[in-house]
Formats: structure tokens, sequence, C-alpha cells
């Protein structure tokens, strides 16, 4: 049974982001069907799937460059559409690491969907790109080129240069896939911070134990939708094992669960 709100019968403006009924994928292929669910300002919402199951899909839906078929999303109660307010981080293995920019260029990009095509970064666009590398303890290798730095060092840059846009949404595909366990503690700690402030995330991963202990909201996805709401309500025997086709060993503390086998085989840091 999926755990599932109506987001046609919310009507609060704290909500940033609202799936209703949504369909969508690729040329004639379905890729997400009939998923519905509404994301409250500030929540950190891990989207917990097995491979294949849409997690990718459903964040391009929400940036707008995947139309829905049927259904619709809304983002700030509008139908989705790119905008710099949305932060979209891919996965680290998806990009290019042999371009030739430095740190500092990578994470200057950030500024340029403020900018626009016909104005020049300025002071206040340096200091931005400057205090988000603070953020993420790289302000040291702004110098290095990319391809030169760790696995983790990468998505540490990638989450500044996002940071430097300034959004009021992030979108993080499997941040701490590949990545050492120190980055991974590092990630979780400064996305429950951001949160704590006042923006929204979206972070799909593996590491089920961690957005058990961490996240606010879980969405379990595979193509459809099969439970969203605290990781406390949502985080159940037969949601998981419907999500994951599987079986998987929890053990409960308290109010949390604890994934002892997950289906990824992923190392928590948390």
């Amino acid at each position: 049974m999926q755990t599932e709100p109506q987001p046609s019968a919310v009507t609060t403006s704290e909500l940033v982001i609202v799936a209703d009924r949504l369909t969508t994928g690729y040329y004639r292929e379905p890729v997400l069907q009939e998923i519905s669910f509404a994301v409250p300002r500030g929540a950190l919402v891990g989207v917990i799937g097995p491979n294949g199951a849409g997690k990718s899909t459903l964040f391009r839906a929400i940036v707008g460059l995947l139309k829905p078929w049927q259904g619709r999303v809304l983002v700030g109660g509008r139908p989705a559409r790119p905008s710099p307010d949305i932060a979209y981080i891919p996965q680290i293995h998806t990009v290019d690491w042999a371009f030739p920019v430095t740190v500092w260029d990578v994470v200057m990009m950030g500024r340029y969907p403020r900018l626009g095509l016909l104005r020049r970064p300025g002071a206040r666009d340096r200091e931005l790109a400057e205090r988000a590398l603070e953020q993420v303890r790289m302000q040291d290798f702004r110098e290095k080129p990319i391809g030169a730095l760790s696995g983790g060092q990468r998505q540490r840059v990638f989450l500044a240069r996002a940071l430097a846009e300034e959004p009021s949404i992030l979108l993080f595909d499997e941040p701490v896939s590949g990545v050492d366990a120190p980055t991974q503690h590092f990630i979780f700690e400064l996305l429950e911070q951001l949160c704590a402030e006042g923006r929204t995330a979206l972070v799909a991963s593996h590491d089920l134990s961690c957005v058990a202990q961490r996240f606010s909201q879980v969405l379990l996805l595979n193509r459809r939708m099969f439970g969203f709401g605290p990781p406390e309500r949502v985080f159940t025997e037969e949601l998981l094992n419907q999500t994951f086709d599987t079986h998987l060993l929890l053990l409960r503390y308290g109010d949390r669960v604890i994934v002892v086998e997950s289906p990824e085989d992923g190392t928590s840091a948390c």
C-alpha cells in the first residue's frame, strides 16, 4: 500500500515541489507512472530505489528538462521549467573529467544562470563563488585542474558550483557514490544545515541507513511510487521489499529503522 499524499488537496504556500499523477519517459517508453507527492520547504528528501528506478528521470522532470506525458509537476506553484532557483547536480561519472578547467572555473559556472549571456562576472559573483568553496572546504584547491582531484573532492566542487548559483532547491543525484567516508559524512551534514536554513533538497541515494537517520522525508521509487513520508513511517519491511523486489534485513532502534543489508551493497558513513 502506498503512503501517498493528495497534492491537489494541499494549498499551503510552504509546498515547493508537487508531483500530481506524473507520468513521463523517453520516446514512447514510460519511465515514471502515476507519481504523486508534495515536498514542503526545508525538507531533506531521500529518493530511494534500485538502479533504473527513474530517480534521474524524476529530477529531470522537476528541473523542467522532461515534460509530463500526463499529470503535472509544480515548482513554487508553477509548472516546472529550467530556473536558477533549482540546482541539479548529476552523477559524477557522467562528467568529462579531461575537460581543461580549474576548480575555480567550475564553481564560477554556477553564476552563469544568474548572469545571462551578456553580463560578465562581477565582484559579487566572485564573492559568492569564494564563499561556496569555503562552505565545501575546497578553497585551497581553487587553481587545481578538476581532473586532478579525487572523487570526493570533485563531488565537493560540484556542490560548490550549485551553492554559487544561490538555489532554493537542490537536486543531488547519487552524491556519495564512489566517494570516501569522510566526504559522505560531510555532504550529508552540509545538506542538513542547508535545509535547516530553509532550502529544500532531494537526494537520490542508495545509502538507506543514512537516509533513515538523517532525512526528514523519503520517496520510495521504482517506476511507480511505493511510499512517501517520514523514514519511520515509510521504511517498513513491506514497502522496501515492494520497492526493491527483494528481502532486506531491518533493525529498529527506538523510532529509527537501520538497513543492515542494502541491495546496492553501499557503505554507510553516518
